[in-house]
């Protein structure tokens, strides 16, 4: 397909350039990202006020896309803090605790505990309701502290967050980017790629961590008895009734959930529908059992931080979303207006008939250019733009644009999500009280060879 490309595209490339370098620079983007956006509306609609009507527009768009993420995510958080007051959340997390009889064990345990804590609940509130439950019992089967944040990262921030099957907020976004109707665009092609790169970065790190243990069991030990006394208090908390009645209901509400979306296909947004529901039909239960006639206030304060919760981590992404969004012809359009074409789409073709592009160099453009979104320290600010890279590539030389764009947000996602980039685990390492610098250090290698082993995997897929 030929395409003419006008000054339109030359000034969106420079502006995606300029984004890139900021995120190389470990800056925040949503400064060059609202530049873009002006730039561009200003070009396209030849006037200042159609250049302000365009950043708008782009933000309108960016956020009728990601409300339900946004919303989703809130109402979790909102149910993780209910459930804390309640005391359901340590009573939940405690059959896990009393499996860890060992510092191998304690590793997967705990990591397995993240990852499906973090699947449902997302890993931010799992670092804390993990940390504060489980993190205190692998330390005292030998697991040490550095060993133990990185299984939280690795299994939570890693392998939660980038494939994200249940809340479904980050396949949502690059699918949408991408052009997919819903995220089972992305969420089926991602499978092996996730598979793969999940079991090398786990196993590496495993086996790397024990190599670390049996050097340093002094330290260990002294961890082991500072951690003992820490928790002799903690044993002797009070559980109401309540507290064991919503610990039962959480595993059965969700595990009925995960049967629904199986027996019924239910996908997309319907899927995250019903996790949202039973989210937030648990937070209100736990809180009118606990409260009773103060329940009216409390669920008010748990939705109000909930959604405080969401806001901030989405905001920044839906503004450097409506810029990337210009990438695709369908948002585009949106923003733009129905003569808009998507600029990155464009781009994609005339390179494709201009330099020759195989699947090879294009899977690792999509890696490296995943890395590199992801170097802002969320993980999330990248997706629309591999989704849209995606989209581009995957139109330019008849690739399967489902696993390019679940690669780029592989590689986005554990990056920049708090497994590699220090500024990103910040969390994780305080709850730990180990180095955020020396966790990224002992993450690099696990986390390099697993996404290599996905591009592989994405390569013969194509």
């Amino acid at each position: 397909m030929e395409v003419q490309l006008t000054s339109l595209h030359w000034i969106y490339i420079l502006m995606v350039l300029l984004v890139l370098v900021t995120m190389i620079l470990r800056r925040d983007t949503v400064l060059p990202c609202f530049i873009g956006l002006f730039v561009i509306g200003l070009a396209a609609k030849g006037s200042l006020i159609g250049g302000l009507q365009v950043v708008y527009n782009a933000l309108i768009a960016a956020g009728n896309e990601f409300w339900g993420i946004i919303a989703i995510i809130s109402l979790v958080v909102a149910m993780s803090k209910a459930l804390a007051d309640v005391g359901a959340d340590y009573i939940v997390m405690q059959p896990a605790a009393r499996a860890m009889v060992n510092p191998s064990i304690a590793f997967w345990v705990l990591g397995i505990a993240m990852l499906l804590v973090s699947w449902f609940v997302w890993p931010s509130p799992a670092v804390a309701l993990i940390g504060a439950i489980v993190l205190p019992v692998a330390v005292r089967a030998g697991l040490p502290a550095m060993g133990a944040a990185i299984s939280m990262n690795i299994f939570g921030h890693g392998i939660g967050l980038s494939s994200d099957y249940f809340i479904q907020g980050a396949p949502a976004i690059t699918a949408k980017s991408a052009g997919f109707a819903d995220a089972s665009g992305v969420i089926g092609p991602s499978i092996p790629l996730w598979l793969t790169c999940s079991v090398i970065a786990s196993v590496t790190a495993f086996v790397m961590l024990k190599k670390d243990i049996s050097k340093n069991q002094e330290s260990i030990k002294a961890e082991q008895k500072q951690m003992a006394k820490e928790q002799e208090a903690k044993s002797n908390q009070k559980f109401t009734w309540v507290s064991y009645f919503i610990a039962i209901l959480i595993p059965v509400a969700f595990g009925l959930d995960v049967v629904f979306l199986y027996l019924y296909e239910i996908r997309g947004g319907d899927a995250t529908a019903l996790i949202g529901g039973t989210a937030a039909a648990i937070m209100c239960l736990a809180a009118i059992l606990q409260f009773g006639f103060d329940s009216l206030e409390k669920i008010t304060d748990y939705i109000r931080d909930g959604f405080m919760f969401g806001i901030k981590i989405f905001a920044p992404v839906i503004v450097i979303g409506g810029f990337f969004f210009l990438g695709s012809e369908g948002t585009a359009k949106v923003i733009l207006g129905e003569q808009a074409t998507g600029l990155l789409t464009d781009l994609g073709y005339a390179l494709a008939n201009n330099v020759p592009l195989s699947r090879i160099p294009v899977a690792f453009i999509q890696l490296i250019i995943g890395a590199i979104t992801g170097l802002d320290g969320s993980g999330f600010s990248g997706l629309p733009l591999v989704g849209s890279l995606a989209q581009t590539f995957g139109s330019a030389i008849a690739a399967d644009k489902g696993t390019l764009a679940a690669l780029g947000q592989i590689a986005s996602v554990w990056v920049g999500g708090g497994t590699v980039v220090p500024w990103g685990l910040i969390p994780v390492a305080a709850i730990c009280g180990v180095d955020p610098m020396e966790l990224a250090r002992r993450n690099f290698i696990p986390v390099v060879f697993g996404l290599l082993g996905a591009t592989v995997v994405a390569i013969f897929l194509m």
